[in-house]
């Protein structure tokens, strides 16, 4: 399989919609977006592919004039829903079935094996051999090493003494290992000594679950909580949002999408520090457009810091001059002069890095 690296800056519906056929009656390509159980509602990764979607189309959040002809979305429920719900998508014409995230790698894998005409999208998946099979990953370490670098100059900043930070992930694996070990390896460049605590939830759509650790973590000292979780991460977010409300000098980090507005807990001041930004939104226009012009295969595209494919929001005004000091370590990322371990084996090679993390490779 082709691996290609970009650069370039940049249960369920209503039973009318899913009966809808993907011709029926609009013009052009046709795809659906298939997500786990928290849909494109989850305010992060799902959210992002589906943003995508509908810069593609001419549509906006609050317009979505083509969903049902165009394109549309359906959430499996369970992961016993995922091959059947990928053989309806095939099963009803469209142009592109677009599945997001890594736990959709089987199901898409048996689906393209069946159905070698119909093309296909994985997003977070880069180890398939089907040629009807685009892949999109992501260098989310590179990403996530400058959010780390930015809480850690933000607690020095505020003169926090023995400051901690906090990670909690969704379901352990390959790709959210990649955003806990970026984001320690950050911290760790600043603040060499820095306490570190994560959790895992084993869930995209427990916020109730994240929310609680965070309370606890936020409780026992803990400065600043990244959270890769999907629709968990909300509940990371509400927590700060309490606490900051209240006066406590706490931050959560959001993920995937710009998450400064979910952070809002008055007219000025957001929860959220900052976001590691990852451009899924990129990867189904890229798949998109190749479909529209005749150039789709199965290659493995690469979305790192260099391309445009993650960064991190600027959007809080908290961080003031600390976007300076991080524009100038995405450059030396960018340029090679630091190099961010993508995997915890590698991670904890590098001196002081935790041994005890729940973090996994496979």
């Amino acid at each position: 399989m082709m691996l290609k690296i970009l650069c370039f800056g940049f249960f369920l519906l209503s039973f009318t919609a899913c009966q809808k056929k993907a011709s029926d009656p609009a013009d052009g390509i046709t795809i659906r977006l298939i997500t786990d159980a928290a849909g494109v509602d989850d305010k992060s990764f799902n959210a992002a592919a589906w943003r995508g979607i509908l810069e593609f189309y001419g549509d906006t959040w609050a317009n979505q004039s083509k969903r049902g002809l165009s394109y549309d979305v359906f959430p499996a429920r369970s992961q016993d829903m995922r091959v059947p719900t990928l053989r309806q998508a095939t099963d009803e014409g469209y142009d592109l079935i677009a599945a997001a995230g890594y736990t959709w790698s089987r199901a898409v894998d048996e689906a393209a094996a069946d159905n070698p005409q119909q093309k296909y999208l994985l997003i977070d998946v880069g180890g398939l051999k089907s040629k009807n099979v685009m892949q999109a990953v992501y260098a989310e370490h590179e990403g996530s090493y400058l959010v780390g670098v930015a809480a850690a100059l933000k607690a020095k900043g505020d003169g926090i003494v023995n400051p901690g930070f906090g990670f909690i992930g969704g379901m352990a694996g390959a790709v959210i290992t990649k955003f806990e070990v970026g984001y320690v390896q950050g911290i760790l460049s600043i603040l060499p000594e820095a306490r570190i605590v994560d959790y895992y939830v084993n869930s995209w759509g427990e916020p109730g679950l994240a929310k609680m650790q965070a309370k606890n973590w936020y409780d026992s000292g803990i400065y600043a909580i990244y959270t890769a979780a999907g629709d968990s991460g909300n509940g990371t977010i509400a927590q700060a949002k309490e606490y900051r409300a209240a006066g406590r000098n706490v931050w959560a980090i959001g993920v995937d999408s710009d998450q400064y507005e979910e952070g809002l807990y008055n007219a000025e001041d957001s929860a959220v520090l900052t976001s590691m930004l990852k451009r899924v939104d990129a990867a189904v226009i890229y798949a998109l457009n190749a479909v529209k012009n005749n150039t789709f295969k199965g290659e493995v595209i690469v979305f790192d810091l260099k391309a445009g494919g993650v960064g991190y929001s600027a959007a809080n005004p908290a961080l003031g001059g600390i976007t300076d000091q991080l524009e100038i370590i995405k450059k030396q990322i960018i340029d090679g002069e630091i190099t961010v371990a993508a995997t915890l084996a590698e991670a904890k090679l590098l001196p002081g890095f935790p041994q005890n993390l729940r973090a996994i490779d496979d």
